[in-house]
């Protein structure tokens, strides 16, 4: 048996915009075909938009691991454990202030992700915290660059800007 009828009503439910259904299907398609690894990459893919990012990052991998070759899966992989490093420094700058701890993790999420503008905001931002307005500045410009527009990122470099001076 094969899932590409699960995989046809998992597009159904997220047309219909239920997401938990749709996570539903593609499970079940896993379960006819446990070694697609498209089937665990698009899993992954409706977790990870359904905030469920342990459980993205699981099917990832498991779509990296049967096929190896996928470009696009290892891609995706780097960009959900950005996202990762990136939480994992929020919760850094909630809990005791390890602004160290915070920045290492930005970074690093920025390897794996260098076009993850929330990062560089993020980083700008605990750089600006400890006063160190020349990084922050120059942070917050890298992601500028990525996205010209970005109102959040203007605002901040104009600030940063000004308290260089």
């Amino acid at each position: 048996m094969n899932g590409e009828n699960q995989i046809q009503k998992a597009y159904e439910s997220i047309l219909g915009h239920d997401f938990e259904k749709a996570i539903e299907w593609f499970e079940k398609a896993i379960a006819a075909e446990p070694h697609n690894a498209a089937y665990h990459y698009k899993l992954s893919i409706t977790y990870a938009r359904s905030n469920k990012l342990h459980k993205a990052i699981e099917h990832a991998t498991k779509a990296v691991e049967l096929e190896s070759g996928s470009e696009t899966h290892r891609y995706h992989l780097k960009v959900l454990r950005a996202r990762e490093l990136a939480e994992q420094a929020h919760k850094e700058l909630k809990g005791a202030k390890q602004t160290e701890r915070a920045i290492f993790l930005l970074k690093q999420a920025l390897v794996l992700d260098p076009l993850f503008i929330e990062a560089y905001l993020t980083l700008a931002e605990v750089f600006a915290s400890r006063r160190d307005y020349e990084n922050a500045y120059k942070t917050v410009m890298e992601g500028l660059r990525l996205e010209p527009f970005h109102e959040i990122a203007k605002q901040q470099a104009a600030q940063y800007k000004q308290l260089l001076k």
